[in-house]
């Protein structure tokens, strides 16, 4: 098979501008799966990731569920994605029930080659604006392969208790499909690994339903803002390191300095990221 170089020598997709009246129910009924109290007027950081959905028809689909063809999607055949990590930067925040606008553009397309084979690491840059004044820049990270990496194990040993900690700030989380279900809908994310478990370990060869990324991302963060109620969240760069599975316990941890992460026993690093606060 020709390398992935090949089929993005010529992929080089133009500027996207969107719009949303931002509707105050999509961030209450995020608040309702995340178990906190909905925003009033602002949105709080990364809460902007359940407005600006797109819903392909369900014939445009794949047979992993996401769509076959999307903008910023790489023209790569048998397509697997995962979310890498990613930054934000914040000016101001958006306020609920005012117009906001997306301008989406490819920041950056590289190919390296992994132990599992060639990766394709696409970076998508997003402005948000408010009122015509920027608010906040996002960049979001994208890893792509043709087909099934060779290093998946299903049957892999997976933890049962959480991890022990002495950061002062602690969290214990144990996704359920029904909470992931919940989120996917939210997030208009129709990846059957997060909601499908027979496709997640046949197909994908996941030994589970896998946790979104979004989700352990917005845990540190909700973390941080809940511990440090009077400090203004400023940005957050994000990592997401290794899966985490449905029914796995791990703990969430951070400090006042933003060091943040996702733990799973004895000691693994599953997610970090750095906050800064204002």
């Amino acid at each position: 098979m020709p390398g992935l170089e090949t089929y993005l020598q010529e992929w080089r997709p133009e500027p996207l501008v969107e719009t949303d009246a931002l509707p105050a129910e999509p961030s209450r009924a995020l608040a309702a799966v995340l178990e906190t109290t909905a925003p009033g007027d602002e949105l709080p950081p990364l809460w902007h990731w359940v407005h600006f959905q797109h819903w392909p028809r369900h014939g445009e689909l794949g047979a992993d569920g996401h769509p076959t063809h999307g903008h910023f999607l790489p023209p790569i055949p048998d397509r697997r994605r995962m979310f890498a990590g990613g930054r934000l930067t914040v000016t101001a925040p958006l306020r609920l029930g005012v117009p906001a606008e997306r301008t989406s553009s490819l920041a950056n397309v590289v190919v390296k080659q992994g132990r599992s084979g060639e990766m394709a690491f696409v970076t998508a840059r997003a402005e948000y604006r408010q009122d015509g004044e920027l608010r906040f820049v996002e960049e979001q990270e994208y890893v792509y392969r043709s087909g099934e990496s060779s290093t998946k194990d299903p049957d892999a040993a997976r933890p049962t208790d959480l991890p022990v900690s002495d950061a002062p700030w602690q969290q214990p989380f144990t996704g359920d499909p029904v909470r992931l279900f919940r989120f996917s809908a939210l997030t208009a994310n129709a990846h059957r690994i997060h909601y499908d478990a027979p496709y997640a370990r046949e197909v994908e060869s996941y030994p589970g339903l896998v946790v979104h990324g979004p989700l352990l991302v917005l845990l540190m963060t909700e973390l941080a803002r809940s511990r440090a109620p009077e400090r203004e969240l400023a940005g957050v760069d994000y990592r997401l390191r290794r899966p985490v599975f449905a029914g796995d316990p791990v703990l969430v941890t951070g400090s006042p300095d933003g060091d943040m992460a996702v733990r799973t026993a004895p000691d693994h690093l599953m997610a970090t990221a750095q906050v800064t606060f204002r």
